[in-house]
C-alpha cells in the first residue's frame, strides 16, 4: 500500500508540475506604457464603496493620480455605516475629476455590487468603462499601460491579475495558496483563445470597451451574482467579443484582507460558487490540493518512520523537492519571502476548511455573507 501511494503521490506532484508551469508560461506580463498612445479614449473608472474607509482613500488617491489625460473617477458609496462617505466627500472636494454618487437603498431583486456599478456605468461617460474594488492602489501608469493593452490586442475586454500585500501571519500562509489556487483553476491560454468557451475576469481590474457591455446587457443581466466579474467575462465571450486575462502584478496591487477572520468570510461567500456549485468538483480539488501542498511531507515522514528502500524514500524526497521549488517560485513572483513557503501546508488546511465551510452555507444553508447583507439561494 505504502508503495502505492508513493507512485501515485509522485505522479499527481509531476503532473501538478508541469501543468502550472505550461499555464504560467503561456500567461502573457502586461509592462508599464512608455511613450504616447495613438489615441486617449475617454475613460470611466467605476469604483464601489461600502463601509470602506480602511482603504478607499489610497485606493481613489492612486487613481485620481493617474498618468492619462481623459478620464473620469466615479465612485459609489453603498450605504456604508462607517467614514467612507466623509472620506469620498474630502476627496470630491479636492480633485474636480472625482464623482461621488450616493448609492440607491438595494432592490430586493439586486446584490450589492452588481447594482452599485450598475448606478455608476449608467451615470459613466467614457467609451471604455473600468470597474475595479474599493482596495486596490494603482501605478499611475495603470490606465495608460491597459489601454494600451486594449489597442495592441485589439481586445474589446481585459482583465488584469493583481500584485499582492501582505501584511498579518493570516495572510503570508493562506492567501498565497489561495491565489495560486485561483491561477492553477484559470487556464490562461483557452481564456484568451476566442474559440474557446472558457471565460475569467477579476473583478479589481476590468477594462470593457461601453458599447460592449451595454450590448450583453451590463450589470443588469448578472443582477444576483456573487461572482459578477466571471459573469461579465463569460457574457461577454459569449457575444464574440475579443476578451484577454494578462499578468497586471507591475501596474497595481491588492491587499484583501487583514485577519483570518476577514480571509475565512471573503472567501466563504464565493469559493464554493467557483467550484461551480459542484460537490464532485469540490472535493476533488481538496484532495489534489492537499496531495501536492500537504500529503509529500507526511509521506517523506512516513518512510523515514518505516525504515523504507533508498529508492522509495528518494521518490518522496524527490517531489518534497519539487513542490518546494515551485512554492519558492510562487513566493518569488508575489515577493514573499521563502520562508512562507513552509506555511503553505497550514494555508491548506485552513483553505480546505474554507471551501467545506462555503459549501455548508451555499447547500444547506442557501445563503451567502458579505458586508452586512445575507444573499438568499446565490446562483454563481
Amino acid at each position: 500500500m505504502l508503495i502505492f501511494l508513493s507512485i501515485l503521490q509522485f505522479a499527481l506532484i509531476v503532473t501538478i508540475v508541469a501543468y502550472l508551469a505550461n499555464n504560467v508560461y503561456l500567461l502573457i506580463k502586461a509592462e508599464p506604457a512608455v511613450g504616447p498612445l495613438s489615441t486617449y479614449p475617454f475613460v470611466s473608472v467605476c469604483v464601489p464603496a461600502r463601509d470602506e474607509e480602511r482603504d478607499i482613500e489610497a485606493c481613489l488617491t492612486s487613481l485620481l493620480k493617474q498618468d492619462y489625460p481623459n478620464f473620469e473617477v466615479i465612485v459609489v458609496d453603498d450605504n456604508s455605516t462607517d467614514k467612507t462617505p466623509a472620506i469620498i466627500e474630502s476627496l470630491r472636494e479636492r480633485y474636480p475629476n472625482l464623482v461621488a454618487i450616493q448609492g440607491e437603498e438595494l432592490p430586493p431583486d439586486w446584490y450589492g455590487k452588481p447594482f452599485a456599478l450598475h448606478q455608476a456605468a449608467q451615470k459613466a461617460r467614457g467609451e471604455l468603462l473600468l470597474f475595479t474594488d474599493a482596495d486596490p492602489v494603482f501605478q499611475p501608469y495603470a490606465l495608460k499601460s491597459a489601454v494600451r493593452l486594449m489597442q495592441n490586442y485589439w481586445l474589446d475586454m481585459v482583465t488584469l491579475l493583481p500584485g499582492a500585500e501582505f501584511g498579518s501571519f493570516w495572510e503570508r500562509a493562506v492567501q498565497p495558496v489561495i491565489f495560486a489556487f485561483i491561477a492553477a483553476l484559470t487556464r490562461f491560454r483557452k481564456v484568451n483563445d476566442s474559440k474557446s468557451r472558457s471565460a475569467m475576469a477579476v473583478g479589481a481590474f476590468i477594462l470593457l470597451r461601453r458599447e460592449v457591455y451595454e450590448q450583453v446587457g451590463g450589470h443588469e443581466t448578472l443582477r444576483q451574482a456573487i461572482l459578477e466579474d466571471i459573469g461579465m467575462a463569460r457574457l461577454v465571450k459569449q457575444s464574440g467579443a475579443k476578451i484577454m486575462i494578462i499578468d497586471g502584478m507591475k501596474i497595481y496591487s491588492i491587499r484583501m484582507y487583514h485577519s483570518l477572520r476577514e480571509i475565512w468570510i471573503g472567501w466563504r461567500k464565493n469559493v464554493f460558487l467557483a467550484m461551480k456549485k459542484s460537490i464532485f468538483k469540490t472535493f476533488y480539488t481538496i484532495l489534489c490540493l492537499l496531495g501536492f501542498v500537504v500529503t509529500p511531507w507526511v509521506l517523506v515522514a512516513v518512510h523515514l518512520w518505516a525504515g523504507s528502500g533508498l529508492v522509495w524514500q528518494a521518490m518522496a524526497w524527490a517531489g518534497l523537492a519539487m513542490v518546494l521549488i515551485t512554492k519558492w517560485v510562487l513566493c518569488h513572483e508575489i515577493k514573499l519571502e521563502k520562508h512562507y513557503a513552509f506555511l503553505f501546508p497550514l494555508g491548506a488546511l485552513v483553505m480546505t476548511a474554507i471551501m467545506i465551510n462555503s459549501m455548508i452555507h451555499v447547500l444547506f444553508r442557501g445563503k451567502a455573507e458579505w458586508r452586512g447583507r445575507t444573499y438568499s439561494q446565490p446562483e454563481r
